[in-house]
């Protein structure tokens, strides 16, 4: 049995199938992607999840603010989601103290991270032991080892500086930027980006979440040079403030105009309608809508357009994460060379998916 194996031995034939797995990166941010990586584990440990560092709000800007240290929020939330023992490690890493001078309001997690950052040496080597430890299935990584301040430019000439400010913009936004513009990403972000069988950027918030990560240098070029099938997860609902009015069409240019049109090979699109009228009459009140699309225009970007009912309406409109990962590995496989195709398919029958029957 292999000394790295954490678990019961029962489950070390399923340990080891997940170590075959395709290798995936995943880059973005905020609640979109920590759902996508629920699901994704389920077939595969070769899981990288790329983070935004551009969060200046609540705990993890407070925490920015103070050390100068890389927002952790969004790298809690992904250690959380890649976690065997999820529900255990969320009550535990999102505990928010309510009470306390300089605790209320930062998450047990955030403060975890800040403290091995000062163990370690660095946020770099606290997030990699944090990996370890907790023995989740892939690895988390910020973009970079330094934050960034967003900045955007809305179609009146207005300029945003800061996240939370750029997510509350009240007209369409023309460019985003990034200061430091010359900030470097990880080496091992460039490394996992050339090893891998598919990138995928989203789904999340398109100008706080996912741009900001191609805006640091080299980014956009590893993605071209990388082999990889890219794909791009379109959003479920519009964003208040920032997509406002926003179809698939638009999230894609808004994206390509940021990049580089041949990053993405597939757009991901939900192709099934909310009837519940009570949660869209709910979202309308707070300025969110449904994406829409147009399957021709889209592609007429030159991408391949994968449509599907990925919808959870459980509690809020957004992806299922079992229904997402399903569709992206059956797509990821399909499209493999034959040896590999017939190597993942007999993976995938053979673990067990504990989603696979929603």
């Amino acid at each position: 049995m292999d000394w790295r194996y954490p678990g019961k031995r029962r489950d070390y034939a399923q340990w080891k199938m997940l170590q075959q797995g395709p290798k995936i990166v995943v880059i973005g941010g905020g609640t979109g992607l920590s759902v996508l990586l629920k699901g994704l584990k389920e077939y595969s440990s070769n899981l990288t999840a790329v983070v935004s560092v551009g969060d200046d709000g609540g705990s993890s800007g407070r925490i920015r603010e103070e050390f100068g240290m890389v927002p952790v929020g969004d790298i809690r939330n992904c250690i959380v989601a890649l976690s065997d023992q999820e529900d255990l490690m969320e009550d535990i890493f999102d505990y928010r103290f309510s009470a306390g001078e300089g605790l209320d309001g930062h998450s047990l997690g955030n403060l975890l991270l800040v403290a091995m950052s000062y163990l370690k040496g660095s946020f770099q080597d606290a997030v990699s032991d944090i990996n370890q430890v907790l023995r989740i299935r892939g690895q988390v990584l910020p973009v970079s080892d330094e934050p960034i301040t967003l900045m955007a430019y809305l179609d009146d000439g207005t300029e945003l500086v800061g996240e939370t400010t750029v997510s509350s913009a009240e007209k369409p936004i023309r460019r985003l930027i990034i200061a430091p513009e010359t900030a470097q990403p990880l080496p091992e972000v460039i490394r996992a980006i050339r090893e891998a069988d598919a990138i995928i950027l989203g789904p999340g918030s398109l100008y706080t979440s996912i741009i900001p990560n191609l805006l640091v240098e080299g980014v956009v070029e590893a993605i071209q040079a990388s082999e990889a099938m890219k794909f791009y997860i379109c959003n479920v609902m519009t964003q208040a403030g920032e997509t406002d009015n926003f179809s698939a069409e638009d999230h894609l240019f808004a994206l390509i105009e940021h990049s580089q049109k041949d990053i993405i090979d597939y757009i991901v699109v939900n192709d099934h309608d909310i009837i519940d009228q009570e949660i869209l009459a709910r979202y309308a009140e707070e300025g969110a809508a449904p994406v829409g699309y147009h399957k021709d225009k889209l592609e007429k970007f030159g991408v391949q357009v994968i449509e599907a009912n990925l919808l959870n309406e459980e509690q809020v409109l957004r992806h299922d994460s079992c229904r997402l990962a399903a569709v992206l590995v059956e797509e990821i496989i399909r499209k493999a060379p034959l040896r590999q195709q017939w190597h993942w398919r007999k993976i995938k029958k053979v673990i067990r998916v504990k989603c696979r029957e929603r």
